[in-house]
């Protein structure tokens, strides 16, 4: 019986995940777990930031894993496969497994768990009738292991029980010199004879050194022939059944592997909805087994499972803007929001828990969250989110700094017992490091998308001690935004660069130049503006783009 994989709930943040999008996930996921809720797993949509890396690292707690899209995957549609058989499994064991488990299709696999092939009526049939076809001469491969289980014989001698070979099937029911004829045909070592209580079949079988001698219907040999039949090394084996009903038998000993689909291929855990949906429509099963990157079994996939709601599940953190989240997330239940940025475009088709609130960092909200559980907070995981409350305020300094901000964060230097401003300076030094680093890099590392007045627009921010290093380079990042806003048909691309010891910021900005000739801040050289007093992308910068946006846009 096929059984439904466990769902798995993901919590993550936004596409460009900075360092409180990822900290305020692998918390949540922590304070998920600590409740019983062992689903939730914690991940990342995007490459982390050099601080972020720095942060995790020093405090010795795991990255979430990264997951580049929730584009719709094979691994969130199938569905486990309880029933296996390895390829030298009898075809009637294999037949009988099916029957009694009710299941349509039986994958095959080697004996290292590897995909081989799949057991399926179609098949079976197609392959059945090449053996049982009276007017061909095809033979079938099997040992004298799986004759012997599939009859339920009782073994008087086995000699070499485990080696294959190509078995050709004689009942003696016709004369004994009609047996002669049928024998001479046939090399001796391939044939297996089923006959009854005849001596004189029994002996010249024997001295011909056939494969093995069947006995039908319980009849027991004769001392001597036991012997002769030792000496010749011929197995014998004695059927509870009729010659017929043992002939019919001893064709289900092929091992199911030789009688399986070979055709149908596996496919990859990774793989798209959209490719895999047409190979699920030419299979005659209407199911694909599900393999690893080590090509093992680990599921199956079937048309009717993609009428099912996904095995994923979404938490989201940090942002609740569709623009700003993984590419796909669309296509699964959001159960909850955290964050603490204005409300955006998303809706859903059932009421979630949305905690919204206007504080400096998510993980504020999630310090709040475990206090409001009465869970204790680990001491690396308080400090992974006393330094993403300090990176996302600066230090506390920042316009959406709230009074909760500053309590939470001393509320976790007690635990941790970080000095607040010595941890803040070493974040920001980690975040303000771009030595190395190419201007594409830069710029995506904390890129949001925007919608306003029916226009997109991007924002990215980095926070540095000094700004010298990214004005020097400004070609690098001016040219790096414009192909940004030109590719995305933008309106404009824009990086914030907030002077951390000034509480000042630049902006390097490229768009369309009807949007650009209006923007009423202070212009120090072609794409890049002074913002003096403005640190927050959210808060300050934000409000005021919009409201320019609206003005220029509108009177246009």
């Amino acid at each position: 019986m096929d059984t439904q994989i466990k769902k798995t709930i993901y919590i993550l943040g936004h596409r460009n995940p900075d360092t409180d999008s990822v900290a305020s996930a692998a918390a949540y996921a922590r304070l998920k777990q600590s409740l019983g809720k062992t689903e939730c797993v914690a991940v990342r949509g995007g490459k982390v930031s050099p601080q972020t890396e720095y942060i995790f690292n020093r405090f010795k707690v795991p990255i979430p894993q990264y997951i580049p899209d929730m584009i719709p995957k094979v691994s969130y549609y199938m569905h486990a496969c309880r029933y296996v058989v390895v390829g030298d499994t009898s075809l009637w064991n294999g037949i009988t497994k099916m029957e009694e488990t009710k299941i349509k299709i039986l994958p095959v696999v080697n004996a290292d768990e590897t995909y081989c092939s799949l057991l399926h009526y179609n098949a079976f049939a197609q392959n059945s009738l090449k053996v049982i076809n009276p007017e061909s001469q095809t033979v079938f491969s099997t040992n004298i292991r799986l004759i012997a289980e599939t009859l339920s014989a009782q073994q008087i001698l086995m000699f070499k029980p485990e080696e294959l070979f190509k078995c050709v099937i004689i009942v003696v029911a016709d004369s004994f010199e009609t047996l002669q004829k049928t024998l001479s045909l046939h090399t001796p070592e391939n044939a297996v004879v089923i006959t009854g209580d005849r001596l004189d079949v029994q002996e010249y079988c024997i001295e011909s050194g056939v494969r093995a001698l069947v006995l039908s219907s319980g009849t027991t040999m004769d001392k001597k022939l036991r012997q002769k039949a030792d000496e010749k090394q011929v197995s014998v084996l004695i059927s509870p059944y009729r010659s017929s009903e043992t002939a019919m038998l001893a064709m289900y000993s092929a091992p199911v592997s030789t009688m399986a689909d070979l055709e149908t291929k596996p496919v990859h855990l990774s793989d798209t909805i959209r490719k895999v949906r047409p190979l699920l429509q030419e299979s005659p099963s209407r199911s694909l087994p599900v393999v690893d990157d080590n090509r093992k079994l680990v599921g199956i996939i079937a048309e009717s499972d993609l009428l099912e709601d996904a095995n994923v599940e979404i938490i989201l953190v940090d942002h609740n803007e569709l623009s700003q989240a993984v590419e796909g997330i669309e296509n699964y239940t959001i159960r909850e929001v955290v964050d603490h940025h204005r409300l955006g475009n998303l809706t859903t088709k059932d009421p979630i828990m949305f905690i919204n609130r206007p504080v400096g960092a998510t993980a504020t909200i999630v310090v709040s969250l475990y206090r409001q559980n009465r869970t204790p907070i680990p001491k690396e995981i308080a400090s992974i989110l006393l330094s993403a409350i300090l990176a996302d305020t600066l230090v506390l300094q920042s316009a959406t700094t709230t009074e909760e901000d500053r309590n939470t964060a001393e509320y976790l230097s007690n635990i941790t017992n970080l000095d607040i401003q010595s941890l803040g300076h070493d974040i920001i030094t980690a975040a303000s490091r771009i030595g190395g680093r190419n201007a594409g890099e830069v710029v995506h590392q904390d890129m949001k998308e925007y919608s306003e007045a029916g226009c997109i627009f991007t924002v990215s921010q980095i926070e540095v001690d000094t700004p010298a290093e990214i004005l020097s380079r400004k070609q690098e990042f001016l040219n790096e935004l414009e192909i940004e806003y030109r590719s995305r048909k933008a309106l404009f691309s824009a990086m914030m660069v907030t002077d951390i010891t000034k509480l000042t910021s630049h902006l390097l900005i490229m768009g369309k130049p009807s949007f650009l000739q209006h923007l009423e801040f202070p212009r120090q050289c072609e794409g890049v503006y002074f913002l003096n007093d403005i640190v927050s992308r959210k808060k300050q910068l934000l409000p005021l783009l919009v409201e320019q946006i609206e003005q220029i846009e509108g009177n246009g």
